[in-house]
């Protein structure tokens, strides 16, 4: 049985040293360092508590307790813990419950999200609520929230959900469970073919591939001294997610660690203008111009090396939430 612990727990603080920020004045950093709830994408029409979002609210707005987000025709992505980042389709809303860093809690009021888990620590209580109904994010994946249907979908990864009685049920890899049944929760398979070709499913690979070409160009800028979390990328202008080695998302695009100057690792990294993912149904050659047109390597394989003077952006959760020490 996985590792489940309860949802409310109380708080341990958890103090955050200031961000290292390297001087740019054309291309400044946020002037606060991401934590959890900070809003690192907008597209279209979204509000927290009825206010409109404009367009560089990203990484200036941090959604605080019992904040609600919502989207009519847009969508939204926000970071949860170092590695985790929800999205929100259109006509969508969730509420940051709890953005404690030990006790992540996010309940999805209505419409759809999905949660994108490339990083995880077994000190992380990370928690989605739909229908009332706490659903335990375990392990790296993709996971979906559906709270007009009641649906909670695994395409990869690991969930348990609590159930009334107490005992939870666990959603294992390519299963849904339909928390609305009440007593009778059971997890079933489901057809990821189809449910692939979702608008939300293919936007969050999008968003994926974004975020896997933001860390390219800025992984090699950063070496001893710093710890994994998240960095802003300046000339895309959200935060990435820098981890400790090098990963693959659940959509298979590559990830560098920290000191890495974007040449390529492994089948999925990125050689010469010729990208290589590893998707879930094996291994992808993507000729230049990346997914759907898109540039899937920076100066052919090379990543930007150089952020030169200063050596680039922090973002990340340093000191107390930078993950040393046992992390």
């Amino acid at each position: 049985m996985p590792r489940l612990k309860p949802i409310f727990v109380t708080a341990l603080a958890v103090l955050f040293a200031p961000a290292l920020f390297a001087l740019d004045t054309q291309n400044p950093p946020p002037a606060n360092s991401a934590a959890p709830g900070t809003l690192n994408y907008i597209e279209g029409a979204a509000t927290v508590d009825g206010h409109y979002l404009a367009p560089n609210s990203v990484g200036s707005v941090t959604l605080q307790p019992g904040q609600e987000i919502a989207t009519t025709q847009g969508r939204v992505e926000v970071l949860l813990t170092p590695g985790v980042f929800l999205r929100l389709d259109h006509n969508s809303a969730a509420t940051m419950t709890s953005p404690d860093l030990l006790n992540t809690v996010v309940t999805v009021d209505r419409g759809q999200a999905a949660v994108e888990v490339d990083q995880i620590f077994k000190q992380n209580d990370l928690h989605v609520v739909e229908n009332n109904v706490p659903v335990q994010l375990l392990k790296p994946g993709y996971y979906e929230f559906n709270a007009d249907r009641g649906n909670v979908l695994v395409f990869n990864g690991e969930a348990a959900a609590l159930r009334h009685d107490g005992k939870f049920v666990t959603i294992k890899a390519h299963h849904d469970l339909n928390v609305a049944e009440g007593p009778h929760l059971k997890a079933a398979s489901f057809d990821e073919g189809t449910q692939e070709q979702s608008s939300l499913y293919r936007w969050s690979s999008l968003r994926s591939d974004y975020l896997a070409q933001a860390n390219q160009q800025i992984a090699g800028e950063y070496g001893a001294g710093y710890a994994p979390g998240w960095y802003w990328d300046p000339w895309l202008s959200y935060y990435t997610f820098l981890g400790p080695d090098p990963f693959y998302s659940p959509f298979g695009w590559g990830f560098y660690p920290l000191g890495w100057g974007g040449w390529g690792w492994g089948y999925g990294g990125f050689y010469g203008g010729y990208g290589h993912r590893i998707g879930p149904h094996g291994r992808v050659n993507m000729p230049r111009g990346g997914f759907d047109g898109r540039v899937s390597s920076f100066h052919d394989g090379a990543g930007f090396g150089g952020f030169h003077g200063g050596g680039g952006f922090g973002g990340g959760f340093h000191g107390g939430g930078g993950f040393h020490g046992g992390r």
